[in-house]
């Protein structure tokens, strides 16, 4: 076997070529002028842009628009203490219905509770994420806090 006695398995497929004449004159099937007529045209996608806006930050993957982070509210256990009562329960629908914070449902997914100010009555918090010294606060006073 001689190396110009070689034959290709599968012959060779030649891509569609454009403007040589034939049934498709003019603008070839390209339609007219722009982007799209020019060779070897590509439509920069709508994704790249949107990822181009976002601040540039440091770090692995913080650019990804998977990391971008929910706002959180913030109340402070001063704040639970001027509009509770003794014994009520605090969660994300009660603070809202009271207005401690944005009422916009989808702004804030989630509520923080931070230890600012002292609390003497004894509440019961659901459904809200609690700092370490807002949490002691609490049961100190007598409530509780459920996640």
């Amino acid at each position: 076997m001689q190396i110009h006695e070689l034959k290709p398995r599968h012959g060779r497929q030649l891509g569609k070529m454009v403007g040589r004449g034939g049934k498709r004159g003019k603008t070839s099937g390209r339609g007219t002028k722009g982007q799209n007529a020019r060779a070897g045209h590509k439509k920069r996608p709508e994704v790249r842009d949107a990822i181009k806006k976002l601040p540039k930050l440091r770090g692995r993957g913080v650019n990804s628009l998977l990391s971008i982070k929910k706002p959180v509210a913030i109340v402070s256990l001063a704040t639970l203490e001027r509009n509770f009562s003794v014994g009520a329960l605090v969660n994300p629908n009660t603070l809202r219905a009271k207005k401690l914070f944005g009422t916009r449902p989808t702004k804030f997914l989630q509520v923080k509770v931070l230890g600012n100010g002292s609390l003497l009555k004894a509440l019961k918090v659901t459904d809200c994420k609690v700092s370490a010294s807002a949490r002691e606060a609490i049961l100190k006073a007598g409530g509780s806090v459920a996640q």
